[in-house]
């Protein structure tokens, strides 16, 4: 079998017959597997899964207590049989010959790109990003080039790839559980690990954006895991010895501002947020990330550094200035 797809399904009743006919449909002939994940779902999610069970072969159902998207990735990818594993969203939905490209143009890569666009719920369309074709690379060099690339569609996205299922095993790549933003941790190890790489310019995934989306809804835990991710990066990356680690300690210095950033925007007491340690970014941010961070604000001549005074507070507070 080439294919797993893995769909984690929580309370998207409204979205999840779209999502389920596209990958039920395909164009392509041989046998593939859909494992849908339900974590734990209250509406009337596994009832519709249950309607497509019966009546698709490649659907098979986990029912699982609710503990999140990161959780119920890892249990697909456990519990996946095919070569190639694809993370689907329960609210979005593939094109009709997605399969059938894919099974054309894999030649054994670690992993394989594609292109994808955005869907608005008030009926707007958008003209994807243009997409990206190179082979024959490793996943360091890819991410290298194309990372910091302005994209509608956000790099680091897990849905916008396929990813050989060994290649997950051996290099022990799950998703880290409980936080939001989980795929800007995944992709760059990921990436750094993939010896083999492609990336084809075919669209292939539409996603939606909608209101109540996990994606849309900002609140304090969201904005405190960016600094987690970014603590998990740093501990990662900082110690390799085998990469030109300069994009990465580039995208490593935006997520400290943009905590900054949205704290703002959703008005949260910034203040607050730096003063008090109990509930400050004292507390989970490392010092290694806000030695990186530092440094690249210094060095691209940063308007937040003088935008936000907390930013020089805390550098202070760890006795980096």
């Amino acid at each position: 079998m080439k294919f797993s797809i893995i769909i984690p399904v929580y309370n998207v009743e409204q979205y999840l017959t779209k999502c389920l006919d596209s990958v039920v449909n395909q164009t392509y002939n041989d046998e593939y597997e859909v494992i849908c994940v339900n974590d734990g779902s209250t509406d009337s999610s596994l009832a519709i899964l249950e309607e497509y069970e019966e009546k698709h072969d490649k659907i098979k159902i986990i029912n699982q207590e609710n503990r999140g998207l990161s959780e119920a990735r890892n249990t697909g990818i456990r519990q996946a049989k095919g070569k190639y594993i694809w993370f689907i969203d329960s609210d979005d939905w593939i094109e009709d010959d997605a399969l059938n490209i894919l099974h054309k143009k894999i030649n054994d890569e670690d992993i394989v790109c594609f292109n994808g666009r955005r869907y608005f719920e008030d009926g707007k369309t958008e003209t994807p990003d243009e997409g990206i074709e190179i082979s024959d690379i490793s996943g360091w060099e890819y991410y290298n080039k194309y990372a910091l690339q302005s994209r509608k569609f956000h790099f680091t996205c897990v849905v916008l790839r396929v990813y050989k299922r060994d290649f997950l095993l051996k290099n022990n790549l799950f998703f880290e559980p409980g936080i939001y933003h989980e795929d800007n941790l995944f992709t760059p190890i990921a990436l750094y690990h993939a010896i083999k790489i492609k990336s084809i310019p075919n669209m292939l995934y539409q996603y939606r954006i909608r209101v109540g989306s996990i994606t849309q809804n900002i609140n304090f835990k969201r904005i405190t895991d960016i600094i987690t991710i970014a603590n998990r990066l740093a501990e990662f990356f900082i110690p390799k010895t085998d990469i030109n680690k300069s994009v990465v300690y580039k995208d490593l210095s935006s997520y400290y501002p943009n905590v900054l950033v949205l704290a703002k925007k959703y008005n949260f007491n910034t203040s607050k947020c730096f003063d008090d340690f109990n509930l400050g970014y004292y507390k989970v941010i490392s010092a290694k990330t806000i030695n990186v961070v530092y440094y690249f604000l210094l060095k691209i001549k940063s308007p937040l550094i003088f935008k936000y005074p907390q930013i020089n507070k805390i550098f202070k507070k760890l006795h980096l200035i």
